[in-house]
């Protein structure tokens, strides 16, 4: 289990109430697979943590409910009077909103027969997520440490770059290596040589909708930055890279600031995650108004010999 300074009854006892739903007996009628027809009831669950729920809840809005491109099945635990105490999205990335304990170790336990490659939680649900999903001497393959920040108006003026824009199919290509390295860098894993067709096919529809924004000069890509998630109440921002040798002449900082005074037009606030030791990056979001919201951990799992992501 993930280092975090309390050991797992002790995240226990401080993560919630217990609820009576706890007092049911975990199995395959405790979770249920939801479809398109509970896109309603799912939104507003989600609507009232936007800021912690908007991967789930843009995922949603693209795709409906059930969609190849969610990488993944959203799942429901309930209580016991029928009401919602969890959604997951359990797949590939292996998100969750959870209200009770007991909706995460149901959760977990479906995890357990599925095949994923990252959960990604607030640090106390991914701690105790974990302690419900590891098999006994099971660890991680990567863990990472994340800041939720959050940019919101009003965002403080920076001299426009010009020429920030939308990305084209024509953009496709050098996408895809800046994406492809950012992926190996966080998550081990080299998108390009373990799902090469799938991997252009996410990059170009993101393109497609219109989620990939970049800027350059001189025929050369200087920053990129993805839209993940695009719901009313907030913006998720991913992927999110400044050419190297370019670092250190504001570039980062004017796009970023420029992109969001954009963004923030049709939408209430704008979030990142950010690894906590990249001191760069925080200092980047720092200076273009981002502010901290909370603590996420992401655990990767350690992949099986050639075995590829889901």
């Amino acid at each position: 289990m993930p280092t975090t300074g309390l050991s797992a009854p002790a995240l226990k006892q401080a993560f919630a109430p217990a609820s009576s739903s706890e007092l049911m007996t975990f199995g395959s009628t405790v979770t249920e697979k939801l479809t398109d027809e509970h896109q309603p009831e799912i939104l507003a669950f989600l609507a009232a943590r936007p800021l912690h729920t908007v991967i789930m809840a843009g995922h949603i809005r693209d795709n409906g409910v059930v969609s190849v491109f969610n990488r993944g099945t959203f799942h429901a635990y309930r209580g016991l009077q029928g009401s919602l105490e969890g959604v997951a999205l359990i797949g590939h990335a292996t998100l969750m909103e959870t209200r009770s304990r007991a909706a995460l170790q149901a959760f977990a336990s479906v995890a357990q027969r599925s095949k994923i490659h990252l959960i990604m939680a607030e640090q106390e649900r991914s701690d105790l997520f974990w302690s419900y999903y590891a098999q006994a001497g099971q660890r991680p393959g990567l863990l990472s440490h994340e800041s939720l920040l959050e940019q919101r108006w009003p965002i403080g003026v920076e001299p426009m770059v010009r020429g920030l824009r939308q990305a084209t199919a024509d953009d496709l290509e050098s996408v895809m290596v800046v994406q492809a390295e950012m992926a190996l860098a966080e998550g081990g894993v080299n998108p390009m040589e373990a799902d090469p067709l799938g991997f252009r096919r996410r990059c170009l529809r993101r393109i497609e909708l219109g989620r990939t924004w970049v800027w350059g000069k001189d025929q050369q890509l200087i920053f990129k930055a993805d839209i993940i998630a695009d719901t009313p109440e907030a913006i998720y921002l991913e992927g999110v890279w400044v050419r190297p040798e370019q670092q250190g002449r504001e570039y980062g900082l004017r796009c970023l600031t420029q992109l969001g005074r954009k963004l923030l037009k049709q939408t209430a606030s704008i979030c990142v995650l950010v690894n906590e030791n990249n001191l760069k990056a925080r200092a980047l979001y720092r200076r273009a108004g981002f502010k901290p919201r909370g603590t996420y951990q992401s655990i990767f799992l350690q992949a099986e010999p050639q075995a590829k992501p889901a």
